[in-house]
């Protein structure tokens, strides 16, 4: 399961997008049922909305508009995404453009016009995420700060997937950083992207989560990528999607000590849409509207999708890989950003 860093396309696909909460070794990596054992109930606990207030968020990109992207009147969009310019602690839109670029402000204030804001997705499937290349808290959280300013956003999603995931030394570095940019900025809500299994999330998902209670983050949502299963995995890509839903909400009312209510408010669900990275997935607008009738019933936070751009049908009716720029499936441009907004 992933979501890629570049929304351009390109010749060929392994792996595509980020969900608070993807990695293509989800499906190979193994997963468990089984939460950590009951830790102490802190702050960091996902926040609570009224039930049925489910909001549609798409990720998009931050360089390049898509005439998808206003479908279905997000109230948020997820911009993907700032990693490192993979030498520095230099945050870069896809570790290519400037974070302070002029192009991406004047594409900012167009998505933001009619009353929607904007999350600052960190990390991705491609690149190296901030974490990887900052030498210490103090230059991390500078680094996450700078783009944040950028773009005028208090929302942080960091879409943590692949070696990312399963580095320890990073994920502690990465969950204190992201605690001192809270001291400095009390109103910053904070998302994590994650891979997800119909059985839930892995040992490295949850160990995150840990390390986001050890050191005092407050966590606004967990975002699982409802998406690349692996070969096994054949069924009904919606009826998956709320497989894992309801096998993560159990995690993490043990990892956040919350009321069933409240952990499915503190939870958001990210689809890719169309044909997906493995053989056989592919995700339809039946399946859309099926998973956004359920977190409207659940009261889950927000739903999403990869990606604006791929919201239109191919020239040539798609094939058996995923593209970057098409969904793969017979449908009108935005019809799945309408579907998932409801």
């Amino acid at each position: 399961m992933s979501m890629r860093s570049l929304l351009r396309p390109a010749a060929g696909f392994t792996c595509l997008f980020a969900l608070a909460t993807a990695g293509c070794s989800a499906g190979s990596g193994g997963t468990t049922d089984a939460a950590p054992g009951p830790s102490k109930r802190t702050s960091a606990s996902p926040s609570r909305q009224a039930a049925g207030d489910t909001s549609y968020a798409p990720y998009v990109s931050a360089t390049e508009a898509s005439a998808n992207d206003s479908s279905g009147s997000p109230s948020t969009y997820n911009l993907a995404f700032v990693i490192s310019d993979g030498s520095d602690c230099t945050p870069k839109w896809n570790g290519e453009d400037a974070i302070a670029d002029t192009a991406v402000k004047s594409r900012i204030s167009k998505l933001t016009a009619d009353g929607g804001t904007v999350r600052v997705s960190f990390g991705g499937a491609s690149g190296k995420e901030l974490a990887t290349t900052c030498d210490s808290v103090s230059k991390l959280t500078a680094a996450y700060a700078t783009a944040l300013d950028a773009a005028g956003s208090s929302q942080a999603d960091f879409d943590i997937e692949g070696d990312e995931l399963t580095d320890a030394d990073t994920v502690a570095l990465r969950s204190q950083a992201i605690a001192a940019l809270q001291k400095e900025r009390p109103d910053l809500e904070v998302s994590f992207t994650l891979p997800v299994m119909p059985s839930g999330l892995d040992s490295d998902s949850l160990a995150l989560l840990e390390s986001a209670n050890k050191y005092d983050v407050q966590v606004s949502t967990v975002n699982i990528m409802t998406m690349n299963y692996g070969e096994s995995y054949a069924g009904d890509m919606g009826d998956y999607a709320l497989t894992s839903a309801k096998a993560a909400h159990t995690q993490l009312r043990k990892v956040f000590g919350l009321s069933a209510a409240g952990a499915w408010q503190g939870m958001a669900l990210t689809s890719m849409i169309g044909v997906n990275d493995v053989a056989g997935e592919t995700f339809t607008l039946s399946d859309a509207a099926q998973v956004r009738t359920f977190a409207e019933e659940k009261g889950v936070a927000w739903v999403s999708m990869w990606s604006t751009f791929r919201d239109q049908q191919c020239a040539k009716g798609g094939g058996s890989d995923a593209a970057t720029d098409c969904s793969g499936v017979k449908q009108s441009s935005g019809a799945f950003g309408k579907a998932f907004a409801g």
